[in-house]
């Protein structure tokens, strides 16, 4: 087809995994398959009551006008009051900015940090979107390697390692996804050593997974773990993963305010404010009763166990026990260069994903997606029902390679 050419920054893009793996699930969904879909990265929680009934009440009141373009003064002024009591960080409300989303407000984090061909360092497993994110603002990910065996956590030793004269910027996500660790004080502690040495880098930290802890994990966020860090950290956060609010698209962060009015400026030309229907569910969100956070925290935790019951009698796979989130990230090492019983051999974890699906009905999303192979995603935020069956799938499905 003829036509202008397109910006040469998709030369930088692959096709994603996980959109493959949702197009040929949807595919079969169509033909009627019921399938054990352990792929969406979000609860099955509904949006509580309180949450809703405020959101009615703004639209009754007429709070249906544009907002300023950082977010309205009761959703951030809700937001300095959450960073206070659950983090022990001090944002003023000029120092805060509400998007539509997390996902939107660290791409303009990074459009504001970054020149092009600075170098940005994620540990990995890592979200595709902090890739892409920093490849979009013509950044360079630099990819510091981490594994079942150190927990998937990031060392002092690795950080250093992968720090450069080009370093403009280290993400951080704890819990994780995909692999649902979680940095201690002390693991930060130990980072933000090798970091005060760098005074030149940013840090975002991305903390979505915050309240979905399990066991003995206290949650911490690095800002607050070292205060020296204060002025070179982003705290990015939001309502839609603890408070089972995806769809009404709220993130917001707290920083140093030459970046927060750096990113206002991005926020003012791309996009403008985020939905002021959602932003007064998110004040009541914050605000709002917290006990359902614990008790659904409890629920995440036994589901996990339940489904990690079930992996150990899975031939081939290995699986850590995640201190957040809810996703499992297992090693699928050991059924690499098997065939299934239609004699395809399973060379990457994409391979086995997709055996999974067609032959199995399992919904994962494979590692590569990730950054990291050979493992697999897989999210507990499903009924037990499907844990138990779809899990069940899987250890079947491995005694079944030879």
């Amino acid at each position: 087809m003829g036509g202008p050419p397109l910006s040469r920054v998709f030369e930088r893009f692959e096709p994603s995994l996980i959109s493959e793996i949702f197009s040929l699930a949807v595919r079969l969904k169509e033909d009627g398959r019921a399938l054990f879909d352990f792929s969406t990265g979000e609860p099955d929680f509904d949006t509580p009551g309180h949450i809703k009934a405020a959101a009615v009440a703004a639209m009754a009141l007429g709070e249906t006008k544009y907002t300023s373009i950082d977010g309205t003064r009761a959703l951030r002024s809700a937001i300095r009051e959450k960073f206070a009591r659950d983090n022990g960080l001090d944002y003023p409300e000029e120092q805060i900015v509400v998007g539509s989303g997390a996902k939107p407000l660290l791409f303009n984090a990074l459009q504001a940090m970054l020149d092009p061909g600075d170098e940005v360092v994620i540990p990995t497993p890592c979200w595709p979107s902090h890739v892409g994110a920093v490849r979009l603002a013509g950044g360079i990910p630099v990819f510091a390697e981490t594994g079942l065996d150190d927990g998937f956590k990031l060392t002092p030793e690795k950080l250093e390692a992968a720090l450069g004269p080009r370093t403009a910027c280290l993400i951080l996500c704890s819990p994780s996804n995909p692999t649902g660790a979680g940095y201690s004080t002390e693991d930060l502690r130990g980072l933000a050593k090798v970091l005060l040495e760098h005074p030149d880098v940013w840090i975002i930290s991305d903390d979505p997974y915050e309240h979905i802890v399990f066991d003995d994990f206290d949650f911490a966020t690095i800002a607050a773990v070292e205060p020296r860090l204060y002025e070179r950290t982003l705290t990015v956060n939001g309502v839609s993963k603890c408070y089972a609010m995806t769809g009404w698209r709220i993130g917001y962060c707290g920083g140093p305010k030459r970046l927060i009015d750096g990113i206002i400026g991005i926020v003012s030309q791309a996009q403008g404010n985020a939905c002021s229907i959602s932003q007064a569910a998110a004040v009541e969100a914050l605000g709002g009763p917290q006990d359902f956070l614990a008790d659904w925290a409890a629920d995440y935790r036994l589901r996990r166990d339940l489904a990690i019951t079930g992996l150990a009698e899975a031939p081939g796979l290995r699986c850590a026990v995640p201190q957040g989130a809810f996703y499992l990230y297992p090693w699928c090492g050991g059924v690499i260069g098997k065939t299934t019983p239609a004699g395809l051999r399973i060379d990457t974890s994409a391979d086995f994903a997709r055996y999974l699906l067609e032959d199995w009905n399992v919904v994962v999303v494979p590692g590569l997606a990730f950054e990291a192979d050979p493992y697999f995603r897989m999210t507990f935020a499903v009924g037990d029902d499907v844990i138990e069956q779809g899990v069940a799938a899987i250890a079947e499905a491995c005694r079944a390679l030879t």
